[in-house]
Parts: C-alpha cells; sequence; structure tokens
C-alpha cells in the first residue's frame, strides 16, 4: 500500500513556476514508479510525466516536455514536478499517483493522490 499527498499548488501568472510534490508513505517507495496527471474542468484526466523508482527513466507529454521536470528523492520519499513557463492551458487539478509497474502507471496506476489545483493566469 502506498498512500500520496500533494502539496505545492496555487495561483500563478503566466510564465511563472511553481513546483509540486508528492510525499509517499511506506518504505518501499523507491520499487514505485510514479507520475502526474492533471484534469482541467470540463476535460478527461491526462497524463503529464512519470519517472521509474530508480529515478533513472523519465516520460513526459508532448504538451510539458521542455517546460516541466519530474524528479525524486527516494531517501525522503519525495516526488516532485518543477513546472516552468506556466501557460493558463497549464490550469489543472494535480495527481500525483504510483504504480510498481512504469508501464501501466503511464495509463491506470494504482494509486493516486488527492489532488493539488494549479491555476495560471492570462
Amino acid at each position: 500500500q502506498v498512500q500520496l499527498v500533494e502539496s505545492g499548488g496555487g495561483l500563478v501568472q503566466t510564465g511563472g513556476s511553481l513546483r509540486l510534490s508528492c510525499a509517499a508513505s511506506g518504505r518501499t517507495f523507491s520499487s514505485y514508479a510514479m507520475g502526474w496527471f492533471r484534469q482541467a474542468p470540463g476535460k478527461e484526466r491526462e497524463f503529464v510525466a512519470a519517472i521509474s523508482g530508480s529515478g533513472l527513466t523519465t516520460y513526459y507529454a508532448n504538451s510539458v516536455k521542455g517546460r516541466f521536470t519530474i524528479s525524486r528523492d527516494n531517501a525522503k520519499n519525495t516526488g516532485y514536478l518543477q513546472m516552468n513557463s506556466l501557460k493558463p492551458e497549464d490550469t489543472a487539478v494535480y495527481y500525483c499517483a504510483a504504480d510498481n509497474s512504469f508501464q501501466r502507471l503511464r495509463s491506470a496506476p494504482g494509486y493516486w493522490g488527492q489532488g493539488t489545483q494549479v491555476s495560471v493566469s492570462s
């Protein structure tokens, strides 16, 4: 079992930056791939980024590639999403997710956080 708690959301202007954090419970955090998804009002939840348990492999949605960076600190049981050059279309609730399969994480992760709101004003 993994429990995930996000933090770091907020309101920022276009072009600004935010860093989201995802604190995980459990002593086997490094055995789980983790990722970020987002859901904008009236839209389906979409994949944003993923990172393997070791941190050596990352994967990004095309819409955020070059602007967002996913990372993790296994010693702190925490994952991060650094978001730069934010745009109004990045406005959404951002969810942290985890799974012991990197492939499954990107489509149907087994564990979810409660979400944190990110709002980008124009």
